[in-house]
């Protein structure tokens, strides 16, 4: 690349002096503050064991969808395992947890449970290290907890096959971290003027410019976003997860991102993008909290009836959106049972009304919540 030539925000003369027209994102700011206060208000009536129950759900999306914007899948009941034990919420039996998951977890809820605290240089190492606890990316040998070196050639961000790659961006060469990475943390700890949630995008933005590791940046800039983000709520519980949000609009996320990175320093039109994105986030939550609320009312109805194990891990799966149909041979695999005892388990919760059979077509008979 040619260092005279002006490609990237990061080669500005003036960078990282951000611009931003505060009047055209003010009805944005608004919205989203709105947003923000009915939600929290919400959760302010149905107390306690309902708020942690939404906040583990929030979490677990927050933690499966960040990885999955990368491409990578993660056990959902993993996820919720980890958080729910490290929240003391009560979730039953819980699955086994691998040392990538608790990673991830570490990573998230460091960010949003400990937000007051200073982001420095150690943290971010720690937060890298807990996302390759191996010190691999898939098969490479990556460098871990420490800011990249560039052995093997500039950072870059590419795709399209071997040959035939396009270069969608060129983070600063690595002899700039030092300084660059300083700047950036002495911004992120001080009083700067701007709305918490003005910055909680530009922090973003900032980092994932920098890209200053080999591997995890989008994960860790989510990260430092959602630290910003937990400041403006002034809550240490979160309730609703920008990164579901982006992964939902992951295409819009790439596109805007790469037209900012190439723009000029005036980053008004990625900060319009990233509050619209906050505020559907939040939208979404009313989603999730009555789902929280409609199992609530679903446990306190069938309060009373026994029910073993496999029958309560399996209506829970339904409670939380169970993709495709619920069939016998399903039941068997997913409570690892043999098909009789599967049957049973099913015809029982039918002769009880808490299940019936689904009206939808197909070969096999599958089955769904009565109520």
């Amino acid at each position: 690349m040619n260092c005279g030539e002006q490609r990237y925000i990061w080669q500005a003369a003036d960078w990282p002096r951000w611009r931003y027209d505060l009047s055209a994102l003010a009805g944005l700011l608004a919205e989203v503050s709105r947003a923000q206060g009915l939600l929290l208000g919400r959760l302010a009536d149905v107390g306690l064991v309902l708020r942690d129950q939404a906040s583990l759900a929030a979490l677990t999306d927050d933690v499966v969808k960040t990885s999955a914007i990368e491409g990578e899948v993660l056990n959902v009941e993993s996820v919720r395992s980890s958080i729910a034990r490290r929240l003391g919420v009560d979730i039953g039996a819980v699955a086994p947890v691998d040392r990538h998951v608790e990673g991830v977890v570490e990573l998230v809820l460091d960010a949003t449970s400990h937000s007051a605290e200073p982001l420095t240089a150690e943290r971010l190492f720690g937060w890298h290290a807990a996302l390759f606890p191996t010190g691999y990316s898939g098969m490479s040998k990556i460098t871990v907890g420490h800011w990249r070196d560039d052995a093997t050639g500039p950072m870059q961000v590419v795709s399209g096959p071997i040959g035939r790659r396009t270069i969608h961006f060129e983070a600063p060469p690595a002899p700039l971290l030092l300084a660059e990475t300083a700047r950036f943390l002495a911004w992120a700890n001080e009083e700067s003027g701007e709305p918490l949630l003005i910055k909680a995008g530009l922090a973003h933005l900032w980092f994932v410019t920098l890209h200053p590791f080999d591997d995890g940046n989008g994960r860790l800039a989510r990260a430092v976003g959602d630290l910003f983000l937990a400041r403006a709520d002034s809550s240490p519980q979160r309730f609703y997860s920008l990164s579901a949000q982006i992964q939902r609009e992951r295409k819009d996320y790439y596109e805007i991102l790469e037209r900012t990175q190439k723009g000029t320093l005036d980053v008004t039109h990625w900060l319009s993008w990233f509050l619209a994105t906050l505020g559907r986030a939040m939208e979404s939550a009313h989603v999730t909290l009555d789902t929280v609320l409609t199992k609530a009312r679903f446990w306190q109805r069938w309060a009373g009836t026994p029910m073993n194990e496999r029958q309560i891990k399996l209506l829970n799966r339904l409670l939380d959106g169970f993709e495709g149909k619920l069939t016998s041979k399903k039941w068997g695999a997913i409570a690892r049972c043999s098909p009789d005892t599967a049957l049973r388990d099913i015809t029982q919760l039918l002769e009880l009304g808490v299940l019936k059979k689904s009206t939808a077509g197909g070969r096999s008979t599958g089955y769904e919540l009565a109520d």
